[in-house]
């Protein structure tokens, strides 16, 4: 990572996370949950900054394994508002819990529109 930010992250809590191939990132990332006594991952659920036209599951499998919740939180183009939901615990049952997650961001706009 580039000087100053591996630096700063390490500093702030932060803990690296090797994103080489055959590496379980979902583990990895579960067990610094379980390391630290306080411990937050951001991450939007396209898990990638290129355009996509489905969410990936990554982010849900480790708030599963991590026993730790979700927090969907929005962030609307349209009218330059956040919005932070209520912490939610997934159940294991994938299907049912992204359809409630998805309800989240119903009228949510970006900045540029990747999939409905």
């Amino acid at each position: 990572m580039l000087w100053p930010f591996g630096f700063y992250f390490r500093w702030v809590g932060g803990a690296p996370l090797d994103r080489s191939k055959n590496h379980n990132k979902v583990e990895a990332i579960a067990s610094i949950f379980d390391s630290k006594k306080e411990f937050r991952l951001g991450m939007s659920p396209e898990g990638t900054r290129k355009k996509v036209q489905k969410w990936r599951t990554g982010f849900y499998y480790i708030a599963l394994k991590a026993k730790v919740p979700i927090i969907p939180t929005s962030m609307d183009y349209k009218t330059k508002t956040i919005t932070i939901g209520k912490p939610f615990d997934p159940s294991g049952d994938i299907e049912t819990d992204l359809k409630i997650l998805k309800k989240f961001f119903v009228g949510s706009v970006g900045k540029i529109k990747k999939y409905t």
